[in-house]
């Protein structure tokens, strides 16, 4: 029996040794009473508790714990499935591009850290179950990173590496009586770690089940199904390719609500095939994922029954027609996201609930496709995809930025020969076993529609021959890979695909390539604050025929809950473990949030940009257009809303008929009053209850609104005046306002109450996001910081001194202030506050053309109000936050805790503004408080002032709030092309090249 030697690990050409051959994922039974999907009778879990010990490197690790005699019982517990690193070994490091090693130690590709290469020893003791005794015993490793060597009862049985896929073994010939002791040897980095260099934090350790199995003597171990439609979409043939252990029969049921077809089939040991003829069978697609029952009783040869398989089969058609991708005829448009494995709490290690509550929150917010990045997942999330109907890019478990990325794009240095795989011969047959083994476990799935080479390697010879090979095993799928893009040597990919190119980039490429149809593969960098103008994006796929939509980079937040040095959670990222290298808050992408898995305020736009029922309404009628490919919107029951500032005034149910793919006007008979401004509504909502939503569950809306806001103010009363040697008071029935001669704006109290904390001053700056910080925001803003903390009415070193500007009616008084601004060149701009009788302040920021100071972030005025005035109230657009290029709301009255204004972004940052304000009512639980009219500007109200927010790396490191901190204004868009460089786009930014003003009024209440 050969014994494991170390030297395979540093191999890139040996990637596995005694591994037994990949398979089809379907399960089996030894009677009809189990599920579909349910865990097989055949198998028994070593999931839990299993001995452990750790070693910084193979030089000091224990090289003979395997041996049988060697009691491990008195080592360490740990959890498996788990990483090593969340269980208090090695170190969480988290890098994007570069390899872990780098600056550590000097290495080429193949080579393998030896200083620091984590090794755990595993050991489990078991007995075989009763049910597995005098059967063949087989082991299946669902997920082990990155490689491990597995012994039992001290003899050697096998090695493997590819992290994200089964590896399976035979330990019939090394099983025994009673106890049995089973050793893995996981190693951290191995050579084929070259090929792992995702973007995501770098665990190691058994993080997937382990089980063991047996089979009966006829049985079948894999299985190919295909479903093949005829050119009219209508009738089908089912293909059914069955290797079998054992001769024997199997008598075949398919079946669904309506239709039930048996037959029977005879196999032999070895490959059987077999067709079947499906008359209209009923389709699968993501709008409607229907499913047929596919139920295989196998029979040995004696005629009894030996196992049951049970599958689920969707009748589809996927393909490149007309230069285009299809399915069931149908022009596809994938409104995607790339979605990475990951929870705040286990890493990589997902639960099935937690799955599960991922793809709900998908299907709820119009999202219709993922791509696995980059890696193969669990078998349970291609089953859910199946079911509850989602596009399913599969992604080969490869990425291997960090060999070519400096030295090509940063560099420019032109060196082919150094990227892996490339052309290097000595990485061929490890990148053609991975791609084969997630095509073999996978390739059952209807939900899959896409095989992916893997994600930014580069080009080259490795990966023709990847692609070579998934077009030999599938006609049925086309084949995707993104790297094409940065070297064209050989041709790669049946379909353009790029990552966070412009849309006048996209529109440029295709009017000068016709060969090829386009997606983004990654788009929407949705860093922190971001996902601006996603709906230049969106749009393009119904203006484009070529351009069939992309997916969101990414999901969810890569973050992991740890304590600060005061005991409070927060939700740590790159260099809060003290990981160095690290790439920081990079693996911040998601539109959900790590903590809970709960959608962040990006979510809101992600939704209506990706509704399948586009409605306009204007002049009286709603056009809707819908971009369903099956589903007419009669299927959906629509509801038309009439609301006056909130106040649901009619409602009506409605059922309109707009076959897919087809555009109607529907009248919507409106006869309202010129009395105020009325919000009306058309939303489509679910007819009847599904797996992910409950009826009523709206899936698309459009909105409009009739007539203008109006606001009735007090009337008219006397004020009383008072001018002071440095102050100016002016008095009305019940508030009194206070000016302060160089400062501004003191005091406004209310009932006798005072409202201002501070005083009231313009802002031309506010927190910077993550998209800002990319783009050096800052070094050509900057300035605008400073004016916003240190502007003065005065100027000493030019004894310039601004008094305020007074004019005085009976029942009004305007005063104007002069701020001086801290720039080069020197800037200036005026405040205009006019208290009227009934106790509102109209206040105007006038800005000169200021271009030349740099970009304009924001302007504004800034309020600090009582912390007691805990709750917002407001009429605008929400109820999430918006922003200029990302205000895809709806209009209405939405109210919450001013807390609850600050977005939980991995690092704090701009949040919390809300567009097109008509009102805005901060209170303190009494319902006292100030009440703001922007007139359509925005209002943004935080715990927090712009500097404190810009000052902290984490949640945890801002101070108690001390005051309600209030800006109404206007802000330029949060941008989100990419977070390396891409700027806002240029309609979305603030024009201060000529004069700028805001006005808007406020009072007490």
């Amino acid at each position: 029996m050969a014994e494991f030697n170390y030297s395979i690990v540093k191999d890139p050409r040996i990637f596995q040794e005694n591994r037994l051959a990949p398979h089809s994922d379907h399960e089996y039974y030894d009677n009809e009473n189990f599920a579909y999907g349910e865990k097989s009778n055949f198998k028994h879990s070593l999931n839990g508790m299993w001995k452990f010990e750790y070693a910084k490197n193979y030089e000091c690790c224990d090289k003979t714990f395997y041996e049988e005699n060697r009691d491990c019982r008195s080592w360490d517990d740990i959890k498996v499935p788990a990483h090593i690193q969340m269980e208090g070994y090695d170190k969480i490091m988290y890098v994007n591009t570069q390899y872990p090693w780098d600056g550590h130690e000097a290495l080429v590709p193949g080579e393998i850290p030896t200083e620091e290469n984590p090794v755990g020893n595993y050991v489990k003791y078991f007995t075989v179950p009763d049910f597995m005794k005098g059967q063949p015993v087989y082991i299946s490793f669902q997920g082990v990173e990155s490689g491990f060597a597995l012994w039992l009862n001290g003899k050697y049985v096998g090695y493997s590496e590819d992290s994200f896929t089964p590896s399976e073994f035979d330990l019939t010939p090394f099983i025994k009586d009673g106890e049995n002791k089973l050793a893995v040897q996981v190693f951290k980095w191995t050579a084929g770690s070259w090929c792992e260099d995702q973007d995501f934090f770098r665990f190691s350790g058994i993080f997937r089940e382990v089980y063991l199995y047996t089979v009966p003597a006829t049985h079948i171990r894999d299985i190919r199904i295909q479903t093949l439609l005829d050119d009219d979409y209508k009738d089908a043939t089912l293909v059914l390719d069955i290797e079998s252990t054992g001769d024997g029969l199997i008598q075949m049921t398919l079946s669904d609500d309506e239709v039930e077809i048996l037959n029977k089939i005879n196999i032999t040991e070895g490959g059987n095939h077999f067709e079947l003829h499906v008359r209209e069978p009923k389709l699968w697609s993501a709008e409607h994922p229907f499913l047929f029952d596919l139920q295989l009783n196998v029979f040995g040869e004696t005629g009894r029954l030996t196992e049951v398989v049970k599958e689920k089969v969707g009748f589809r058609r996927f393909e490149m027609k007309d230069g285009m991708m299809h399915i069931n005829g149908k022009r596809i448009v994938f409104k995607g996201v790339n979605r990475h494995e990951f929870s705040s709490s286990t890493g990589r290690v997902l639960s099935e609930g937690e799955i599960l509550q991922d793809i709900i929150t998908i299907k709820k917010n119009n999202i219709n496709a993922i791509r696995t990045s980059h890696y193969p997942n669990q078998t349970i999330f291609y089953r859910l995809c199946d079911i509850f109907g989602l596009y399913v890019i599969d992604e080969t478990n490869l990425e291997t930025h960090g060999t070519w990325q400096t030295p090509i794009q940063i560099l420019k240095v032109r060196d082919d020969s150094y990227a892996v795989p490339g052309d290097r011969p000595e990485f061929t047959d490890n990148v053609l076993d991975r791609a084969n083994n997630m095509f073999q476990r996978d390739k059952n799935h209807p939900s899959i529609l896409i095989w992916s080479l893997g994600n930014e390697s580069y080009g080259g010879k490795n990966l023709r021959r990847m692609q070579d090979m998934l077009h030999s095993l599938d006609s049925g799928r086309l084949v995707h890979y993104e790297g094409v893009f940065n070297d064209r040597r050989v041709d790669l990919s049946d379909m353009e695909s790029t990552m966070y190119v412009y849309v006048k980039d996209i529109k440029t490429w295709l009017n000068n390539h016709k060969d090829k149809p386009y997606i983004n593969c990654e788009y929407m960098h949705a860093m922190g604050n971001s996902c601006g103008a996603m709906s230049k994006y969106t749009e393009l796929a119904y203006e484009e025929p070529r351009f069939q939509g992309g997916f969101i980079w990414d999901y969810i937040d890569q973050a992991i809950t740890k304590k600060d040095c005061y005991g409070a959670e927060f939700e740590g990222y790159g260099g809060d473990f003290d990981d160095r290298p690290n790439d920081g808050s990079f693996s911040g992408d998601g539109i959900c949030y790590s903590k809970g898995r709960l959608p962040s305020p990006k979510m809101q736009e992600v939704k209506y940009d990706y509704q399948n029922i586009k409605i306009t309404i204007t002049d009286g009628k709603a056009h809707i257009e819908n971009r369903n490919l099956f589903t007419n919107t009669n299927e959906y029951t629509a509801i038309l809303t009439v609301e006056k500032i909130g106040e649901l005034i009619a409602e009506e149910e409605l059922t309109i008929d707009c076959p897919p793919l087809e555009s109607i006007d529907y009248s919507l008979e409106l006869d309202l009053p010129k009395d105020n401004e009325y919000v009306v509504t058309l939303s489509f909502v679910l007819s009847e209850d599904t797996l992910w939503a409950h009826k009523g569950h709206e899936v698309a809306y459009g909105q409009a609104t009739i007539g203008r806001f109006i606001y009735e103010r007090g009337e008219k009363k006397a004020l009383k005046v008072t001018q002071g040697f440095h102050n100016l008071g002016v008095k009305g029935e019940d508030f009194e306002v206070l000016f302060v001669g160089q400062r501004g704006l003191s005091s406004y109290k209310y009932h006798g109450r005072e409202l201002l904390k501070r005083f009231v001053l313009p802002n031309f700056w506010r927190p910077m996001t993550e998209n800002d910080l990319a783009n050096q925001l800052p070094f050509r803003a900057g300035q605008w910081k400073l004016a916003s903390k240190y502007l003065a009415t005065n100027i000493m070193d030019e004894k310039v001194n601004e008094a305020p500007v007074v004019e005085a009616s009976e029942d009004k008084v305007k005063v104007t202030y002069t701020y001086h601004l801290p720039t080069k060149p020197a800037g200036t701009c005026k405040v205009e506050y006019t208290v009227n009788g009934d106790g509102m302040i109209d206040c105007a920021l006038r800005l000169p053309e200021s271009a030349e100071i740099g970009e304009l972030p924001e302007l504004s005025m800034v309020f600090a109000l009582d912390r007691e005035l805990s709750n917002l109230e407001w009429y605008g657009k929400g109820p999430q936050e918006t922003y200029i290029d990302r205000d895809h709301a709806k209009i209405g009255v939405f109210a919450n805790k001013v807390e609850d204004n600050m977005a939980k972004y991995l690092v704090p940052q701009e949040c919390g503004n809300h567009q097109e304000v008509r009102y805005g009512r901060i209170t303190d639980d009494k319902g006292d408080g100030i009440l703001f009219l922007p007139e359509n500007l925005g209002l943004s109200v935080l715990p927090y002032t712009v500097h404190e927010i810009d000052e902290a790396m984490h949640p945890t490191e801002l101070p108690n709030p001390h005051f309600t901190h209030v800006r109404v204004g206007t802000q330029m868009g949060v941008a989100g092309d990419d977070t390396w460089g891409a700027k806002t786009h240029p309609e979305f930014m603030l024009d201060n090249s000529k004069e700028m003003q805001i006005s808007f009024s406020f009072r007490g209440i």
